[in-house]
């Protein structure tokens, strides 16, 4: 099923949600790249981390289904967070999640 490449959220919620979250998980991640139709991202191995980005992901794939969101984690390396989406909402991801 193909869904629109548009945010359910309003101005003021995403305003909120880059706040509350986004910006914090910016600031956590360790390295960035693109990849086929996204980006990874990875993080520090941590508890918090982990929490934090299954928060997100669960916050965000209400709002934005035309994502895909995988998290990584390997014992003894940096967790990852895959998000991806049609070739059209590479340029939203890099914008919303970061480049």
């Amino acid at each position: 099923m193909d869904f629109p490449i548009a945010c359910k959220l309003t101005e003021a919620e995403l305003r909120e949600r880059r706040r509350s979250i986004l910006e914090s998980m910016r600031e956590a991640t360790i390295h960035a790249e693109p990849i086929p139709d996204g980006y990874s991202y990875l993080f520090k191995p941590t508890s918090e981390a982990l929490a934090r980005l299954s928060e997100l992901v669960d916050l965000e794939r209400q709002c934005c289904p035309f994502l895909t969101f995988k998290i990584v984690v390997e014992a003894q390396y940096p967790m990852r967070l895959e998000v991806t989406g049609p070739p059209e909402a590479k340029a939203t991801i890099a914008d919303f999640f970061g480049s």
